[in-house]
């Protein structure tokens, strides 16, 4: 399936440079032999910055703006991203043959409140009533390249939990690789949700561990390469 290209979506205040290409998965995936298709979401990397919340209201244009030009493509997603590519497959599932995602479980058919992270990445401060990722994503915010204000704007867009009527309509075989130690987690409610889907648990693994960690390359570029079935 090495004519099919691979798409890479990147989490949560990070980039494509960031979230793939500096842990090594580009360079793994072109020794393959797949063309690797790179986005920046909107309010990251070398995309545009808006801080008004509304503009991301549809936040996964930018992914199918990325795939425009391709008729089917495998593609892997962190978080954010992963979150995102399951709500563009839902919608368009026959542009997808195969999708692995890192960093999510039941965490996107649940509400919750976006402003503490939103105030503790747009100042940089905590408070100890925070979600225990605050901290981690106001340091995160501050890495070069990215604007605070516009990742706060992110998260304060409008936004629906996914059901699990609209995952249902997910066809391609999915792949959930979830750190044992991860916030997103558990991944029962996902996984029951999606037609075709498999978990592969990182033992000792944190949320923001996972794009580095070599288990979930390794066990992406297997699945990536195998046939129709999950």
């Amino acid at each position: 399936m090495s004519d099919i290209p691979v798409l890479l979506v990147h989490g949560f205040a990070s980039s494509f440079e960031r979230n793939w290409r500096e842990p090594g998965w580009v360079d793994v995936l072109e020794e393959e032999g797949r063309t690797v298709i790179g986005v920046d979401l909107l309010g990251h990397g070398d995309s545009p910055k808006p801080t008004d919340p509304d503009d991301y209201r549809e936040l996964e244009t930018c992914v199918e703006q990325a795939i425009a030009g391709y008729d089917l493509v495998d593609a892997v997603g962190f978080s954010l991203g992963a979150q995102l590519l399951l709500r563009v497959a839902a919608s368009d599932p026959g542009r997808f043959r195969r999708i692995a995602l890192g960093g999510v479980g039941d965490n996107v058919m649940r509400s919750h409140d976006p402003e503490p992270l939103a105030r503790a990445v747009e100042t940089g401060v905590t408070g100890e009533d925070d979600p225990e990722a605050a901290g981690a994503f106001a340091r995160f915010a501050r890495a070069p390249g990215n604007d605070p204000k516009a990742l706060a704007a992110c998260l304060r867009r409008p936004h629906v939990p996914l059901t699990s009527v609209e995952l249902a309509d997910v066809r391609s075989p999915v792949l959930v690789v979830l750190g044992d130690r991860d916030f997103a987690g558990p991944p029962d409610q996902l996984l029951e949700a999606l037609p075709s889907a498999r978990l592969v648990a990182l033992a000792g693994a944190d949320h923001f561990g996972t794009p580095k960690d070599y288990r979930f390359l390794a066990e992406t570029v297997k699945f990536l390469a195998a046939g129709p079935d999950c």
